[in-house]
């Protein structure tokens, strides 16, 4: 089986997904190539695109606030005729194009926009291949009706209504959960993994990390916890690829032997493993890979629009709590690191939110698919906008 996985670089969780989904489907001996969506409408397209999410997020998070809040409202942005569409379509003949050059079985989507180009794709040259869409995210993203693919992989039973509402046929919507590598299902033993991350056994650890791009108050909360950590507190914060603000925290707090300043963390596995408590944004990849090793989350609502849906899900769940102002975050994180007993409840609660191994049950109902021998689906009509 031949496999092309489009994702969008858009922050690195519709990649991670993908990459996911890549490794579960490769351990099966399927061929997988992983591919940027919008690279087949124009190069330039894609880099711009990527910048200005990485801008926006950073430094106007309000406007994807309101961004993400009108395609709620207007969901006729994305409808085929809208000058998004318009844009989108000019990449059918070239993916058309490269799908039969590699012989293609099976397309997946990770990003929204994936999945309208594959639809546009498909009305016009009725490729022999299946089609698939999986969410990011604990929400029903907008548009997401306007593809047309076999299934629509989601990350959880309780939001299958949702989707449905939306106008997703409910036979193509599969609760699969959210896909995460492999090793956030394995455990170190906390001790082992605090000292292997240099952290007294002793001690608590506290791990700040908001996104691969290091946005939301970060300065001021790493500001606040250099005054009010404890002797037996540790924190670690992961800036990713936001060097600036890498650079900025190393000199000022640097001389700090409770804070860890750390640029971009490959074993994010094995440090949630030492965490004892995960301040972050509710992004909806590390979340999943939080709630995998049952580590307590407490949410900086930094950027809203589909992760504010991410994080209301977690905490109706017990497993995440939220404050509005860094100081009360950083207030609310060190009253939580005093209450081992509260901590226990939230990771069980945490436990219990994690829908298992997303990557794996893909990758075995697509299996399934292919092994089948049965004709792709025809897709189902979009909604009118």
């Amino acid at each position: 089986m031949r496999v092309l996985i489009l994702s969008c670089n858009t922050g690195q969780g519709h990649n991670s997904t993908a990459a996911s989904i890549q490794e579960a489907l490769a351990e099966r001996g399927a061929v997988c190539d992983l591919r940027d969506a919008l690279a087949f409408v124009a190069r330039w397209l894609s880099r711009l695109v990527c910048a200005a999410h990485t801008f926006v997020y950073r430094h106007v998070p309000g406007l994807f606030r309101w961004g993400y809040a009108y395609t709620e409202r207007h969901r006729g942005v994305f409808a085929p005729n809208s000058i998004v569409c318009k844009i989108l379509s000019r990449s059918a003949d070239r993916l058309s194009r490269f799908c039969r050059e590699n012989a293609y079985d099976v397309i997946i989507c990770t990003h929204v926009f994936a999945g309208l180009i594959v639809t546009m794709m498909q009305e016009k040259y009725h490729l022999p291949l299946r089609a698939y869409s999986v969410e990011t995210d604990y929400t029903c993203s907008p548009c997401a009706e306007q593809s047309k693919t076999e299934r629509y992989f989601i990350p959880a039973e309780h939001l299958v209504g949702e989707f449905i509402k939306c106008g997703i046929p409910k036979q193509r919507i599969v609760a699969s959960g959210l896909p995460i590598h492999r090793e956030f299902f394995n455990h170190t033993d906390r001790q082992e993994a605090k000292s292997a991350m240099g952290i007294p056994a002793d001690h608590s650890h506290l791990i700040l990390m908001c996104g691969s791009m290091g946005c939301g108050p970060m300065k001021a909360l790493v500001r606040l916890f250099n005054t009010s950590l404890k002797d037996h507190q540790d924190l670690t914060v992961i800036c990713g690829t936001n060097r600036r603000l890498y650079r900025r925290l190393s000199r000022r707090y640097g001389a700090n032997s409770r804070i860890h300043i750390r640029q971009y963390v490959q074993d994010i596995s094995l440090l949630m493993d030492s965490a004892d408590l995960y301040l972050t944004k509710p992004g909806g990849i590390s979340v999943t890979e939080a709630a995998a090793k049952g580590l307590p989350m407490v949410f900086i609502d930094a950027v809203a629009g589909c992760e504010e849906y991410n994080m209301h899900y977690f905490i109706q769940r017990g497993a995440a709590v939220t404050a509005r102002t860094p100081a009360a975050l950083a207030s609310l994180c060190l009253s939580l690191l005093s209450d081992p007993e509260l901590l226990a409840q939230m990771s069980a609660a945490a436990k219990n939110a994690s829908c298992g191994d997303g990557a794996k049950r893909i990758s075995d109902l697509i299996w399934e698919d292919y092994l089948s021998g049965i004709s792709p689906a025809q897709p189902c009509e979009p909604p009118e906008p």
